[in-house]
């Protein structure tokens, strides 16, 4: 790759479109092109790392403020803790999300068990599996 890099040479590079790319500049997410004399902008090449980074980064869940810390700590790069924190709260967030996942899905099995073919005759029946009433309440038996 050369030195400097158009923007549809960066798209195409990353795997993005050019609107993302121009996206996450307003975002902040990437440093600001210098331009050439003819006004186009100029990425240096790391710009493709770093927008693979950022797309990375989005797959595991992060969302793009988190990104945006993440890159203003670079700490993709160094020793520091801080990516490691942050996966560290971002799989347990992530954990959260398939308990809470779980219990709908076993919800909607014994609803589908259990024949329910109408909310309000179903909320009616004793031992309903649908969670009418507290939430805490249909989950002590599971």
């Amino acid at each position: 790759m050369s030195a400097e890099l158009r923007t549809g040479e960066v798209a195409a590079a990353a795997g993005v479109n050019v609107q993302t790319l121009r996206y996450y500049e307003r975002r902040g997410l990437l440093r600001d092109p210098g331009r050439s004399l003819g006004g186009h902008r100029l990425y240096p090449a790391e710009t493709v790392t770093t927008l693979r980074i950022i797309k990375a980064a989005q797959r595991l869940g992060f969302t793009l403020d988190e990104v945006a810390k993440l890159l203003a700590d670079n700490n993709f790069r160094s020793d520091h803790d801080g990516l490691h924190a942050r996966a560290g709260a971002k799989l347990a967030e992530v954990d959260a999300k398939i308990a809470e996942l779980s219990t709908v899905r076993d919800a909607l099995r014994a609803a589908l068990a259990a024949g329910c073919d109408d909310l309000l005759t179903c909320s009616e029946i004793p031992n309903c599996p649908l969670p009418f009433g507290d939430p805490d309440a249909s989950t002590a038996g599971h």
